[in-house]
């Protein structure tokens, strides 16, 4: 469909992005709002400039050239960039689009001073604003100025910062097309931007206004200090009144300039408090009307606003979308449940080692097979609290163990606690039933326990996997809903709880009691060396037994380091085709057999597997065969058990010499063999999830399939962006809808940008928390002791396993790490991560290879640079960088 080159602003709204692009079709949308005044004006639609572009000479070439430059060519993408500007604006506008706009300019008044302002199609948009992307132009004079001012907004798609914005976005330069919005100039005593929610804080319930005199390009530009309002509940909370010097005011003969503002006036408030209370409440209205908080551009004329522009913020993380059968919740700003009261929200990706966003299906499956309900924002997962937190009985429980599990979610809590009335107490409900008898049943501490359990979840397991064969179509379905209650009952296991809990309350009374008695910290970090039955360190071994069998195979060696013809679908088949290949391919496949469902990222049931994508396991095996010599997995697991026996005669021999050694020694015995006994076996539960989740996959990977067959889906990638429930639908009817999938492809693609937080409120605000310590040096980076010992090396700044290239003593920094990671661990000599707790995957096997670790490390991975020095506090905490 065609449609004309020119449009007024009154006839289009939001929906006609494709056609006059985001600015043009929020503006708009902004004219229709009832007591919001947009400046009258037309756009120039996508038509015109798609017209425009094939009279340019060469453009398809040349931006064939574009999309293949490296976003880091900055240089080859300046040269570029700048040739198709200049051809752009070198090529004349087409006579037809020309009379088009002039028949608009005479009607608006063709001597008018205009606003000529690119509207892309890719801006403004919830996803990505695009924000400062194109260019725009102030008191344009006269119809032939306006003409030449639209050819540069043409232009201004293809400059710098415009084209490689686009291509670290994944967007091709041919799917964006620029309209450009011609707008009535006013002339403003004052401008600004308004923000509906506080952009740094993310709290919906906070306005900011950023205000200052004369046109707003001073303060989009950073010529001047704005004043700033905050704005909550219709009253002016704080105000920070700015010395303006200079404004930006419009000239006789067109154009802009700088210009000085007065001694007298230039301390004055630029808006008074009721202004920008009145000023908030038209935001809040444009809020309500765009369903989303919304960065606006405003001026005040007469003492009345007029709206220039107005964005989504998409900065703000999302709010958890509380399930109500409303399919528009994508926007996640569904906020309270419904009741009106305040929500606290603790992150799942925090607890579970794996921050990214999740697609649909992956987080989907994981509220299905979760033992408590959870909410999605931002393609991450969040437990609501709130009940927790306002009973009293429950409030301190709560507390203890996010605090052991991470200190700055305790914290972050602790500070949404001291405001007044956020949480309210509710009196604690009536115990039903038999009143409890205390603390569960002690569990013996016997080896043969932890036995069992493994032989009940690898039976579950099989089960499973034999069951499942049978099923397809809408029957499969069902059977998964049914064995998802079986994966709860195998989690909820009370013998399963008993052996988890005993492991960490035996690590935490040795740690606390022989502080208390010894002075040391952190014993338990050696004590727990080479525990028994750790599934997760035991994978990092069995890759050096890996690396064992192909290191004397230099032909198998050569292939694998061939990384550019290493294809994850033929790739164990030519291996085996090499000489010795044979061998090694056996040693691999034996390894992925036990070990293949894993991944970085693993509770997302969507992330590739190491079975589907083996080579990932590549540079880690060429890395172990550079930097070990054989039977290295058997010496590092005796060293480590050689170790914990001595700690433990050490510990119980200077015990003996204190007063009441006896006793303290034989208690403290009695723990190190039961930390030894059940510490191993924290990792188990992760591994038999995983592996449920990689039979469900397969199963419904082959359903994907059959829909690609029938033209349902594109791909059967695809079907990742449908949660459960929707994917269920779409083999029951055969229909998938192709738009929500595009959508949530696009949202995914924007989550990767969001910081999700600790702890999220129903305000929408993101509170991070903070380490309360005064016994770190000046300079160095606090986070949680978790693994004891002080090193010193390089750092290695990793945050894609597959990337990895490590040589022995480097220091890995990462984001997190799951039990996949686990590979690299045994090539290390320390590890730092920015999210983390005592007993989270990677804090356990740090310390069941020894090796000095820090976690909940803010901003680790920037702070930290590639390749520096640093010295890592595994006992006291923190992480020192060194010259």
């Amino acid at each position: 469909m065609t449609y004309p080159y020119v449009l007024d602003l009154s006839e289009v709204d939001e929906t006609r992005v494709a056609v006059v692009g985001g600015k043009g079709a929020h503006l708009g949308g902004l004219a229709r709002i009832e007591g919001i005044r947009v400046p009258d004006g037309f756009c120039v639609t996508t038509d015109a400039f798609r017209r425009a572009m094939a009279e340019v000479p060469s453009i398809d070439g040349r931006l064939d050239e574009l999309s293949r430059l490296n976003p880091e060519d900055r240089e080859e993408i300046r040269t570029l960039s700048a040739r198709i500007r200049r051809s752009i604006e070198e090529t004349a506008v087409p006579g037809d689009i020309a009379a088009a706009i002039t028949g608009s300019t005479v009607r608006f008044g063709e001597q008018a001073a205009y606003a000529v302002r690119s509207s892309a199609t890719a801006e403004d948009l919830p996803t990505a604003s695009f924000a400062g992307q194109q260019d725009t132009y102030l008191n344009v004079l006269g119809t032939a100025s306006v003409l030449q001012h639209i050819s540069r907004c043409w232009a201004s798609m293809f400059t710098e910062r415009a084209v490689i914005y686009r291509q670290r976005n994944g967007i091709d330069h041919r799917t964006v097309h620029m309209a450009v919005v011609v707008q009535r100039m006013v002339f403003p005593r004052a401008s600004g931007v308004l923000f509906t929610a506080d952009p740094v804080t993310g709290n919906r319930k906070v306005a900011t206004v950023d205000a200052g005199f004369g046109l707003g390009e001073a303060l989009v530009s950073g010529l001047v200090n704005p004043d700033v309002f905050t704005v909550r509940d219709g009253e002016v909370t704080t105000r920070t009144i700015a010395a303006k010097e200079r404004a930006v005011e419009a000239l006789p003969a067109g154009g802009t300039r700088e210009v000085a503002v007065g001694t007298q006036q230039r301390d004055r408030p630029a808006l008074t408090d009721e202004q920008a209370v009145r000023l908030v409440g038209l935001g809040r209205r444009i809020e309500a009307h765009f369903g989303r908080p919304q960065d606006i551009e405003w001026c005040l004329v007469d003492d009345g606003f007029r709206i220039v522009q107005s964005r989504p913020i998409t900065t703000l993380f999302p709010l958890p979308v509380i399930e109500n059968g409303d399919e528009g919740n994508d926007d996640g700003e569904n906020t309270d449940g419904g009741d009106g009261r305040n929500r606290v929200y603790v992150s799942v990706g925090h607890q579970q080692m794996m921050t990214d966003p999740m697609k649909p299906l992956g987080y989907s499956m994981w509220q299905l097979t979760a033992m408590v309900p959870m909410q999605e924002a931002g393609g991450r997962l969040f437990v609501d609290v709130t009940p927790r937190l306002a009973s009293p009985a429950s409030r301190d429980s709560l507390l203890d163990a996010m605090g052991k599990g991470d200190p700055l979610v305790r914290d972050a809590l602790e500070t949404v606690l001291e405001r007044d009335g956020f949480v309210p107490s509710l009196p604690d409900a009536a115990p039903v039933g038999p009143p409890s008898t205390g603390a569960p049943a002690p569990i013996e501490t016997d080896p043969a326990v932890v036995t069992a359990l493994i032989e009940r979840s690898r039976t579950s397991v099989a089960a499973l996997e034999r069951d499942i064969r049978t099923k397809e179509g809408p029957a499969l379905f069902d059977f998964l809903l049914e064995a998802f209650e079986e994966h709860k009952r195998v989690l909820a296991d009370p013998l399963s709880m008993r052996a988890l809990m005993a492991g960490m309350d035996a690590t935490w009374w040795l740690n606390d009691r022989l502080l208390e008695w010894l002075g040391e910290k952190n014993v338990a970090d050696t004590l727990t060396l080479s525990a028994p039955d750790n599934i997760t360190s035991e994978m990092g071994l069995a890759l050096l037994d890996v690396a064992d069998v192909i290191r004397p195979l230099p032909e198998v060696l050569a292939f694998l380091r061939d990384t550019e013809h290493l294809d994850d679908a033929t790739f164990l088949d030519e291996l085996a085709k090499t000489g010795g290949g044979g061998e090694a391919r056996d040693a691999i496949e034996a390894y992925l057999d036990r070990y293949g469902m894993r991944c970085v990222g693993e509770i997302d049931i969507t992330r590739p597997r190491w079975r589907e994508r083996p080579t990932t396991l590549v540079p880690v095996i060429l890395d172990h065969v550079r930097n070990f010599g054989p039977g290295a997995a058997e010496r590092r697991f005796e060293q480590g058990r050689r170790k914990a026996r001595q700690k433990e005669q050490d510990v119980l021999s200077r015990l003996r010499a204190l007063p009441d050694g006896d006793r303290k020694a034989d208690e403290t015995q009695r723990m190190i063999d039961r930390v030894r006994t059940f510490i191993g076996y924290r990792e188990y539960p992760k591994y038999g999830i995983v592996s449920r989740y990689f039979v469900y996959k397969r199963a419904l990977l082959a359903e994907a399939e059959r829909l690609v067959r029938d033209q349902v889906l594109d791909q059967k990638e695809d079907a990742f962006y449908l949660t459960f429930q929707e994917l269920h639908e779409a083999v029951r009817s055969n229909r998938a809808d192709e738009r929500l999938i595009q959508r949530r492809k696009e949202a995914f693609r924007s989550y990767h940008a969001l910081t999700p937080p600790r702890v999220l409120t129903s305000d929408g605000e993101a509170v991070t928390g903070a380490y309360r310590r005064d016994d770190v040096p000046a300079g160095a980076l606090t986070g949680l002791p978790v693994s004891a010992g002080t090193v010193e090396g390089r750092a290695r700044v990793i945050l894609d396993m597959a990337e990895a290239d490590l040589e022995a003593g480097d220091i890995l920094v990462t984001t997190f790490t799951d039990p996949s990671w686990s590979p690299l661990f045994v090539g290390i000599a320390g590890l730092v991560t920015e999210v983390g707790g005592l007993m989270t995957h990677g804090a356990v096997v740090a310390r069941e290879y020894g090796l000095p670790a820090v976690v909940g490390v803010e901003r680790a991975t920037r702070l930290i640079r590639d390749g520096q020095r640093i010295r890592v506090h595994g006992t006291d905490g923190y992480v020192e960088l060194l010259p």
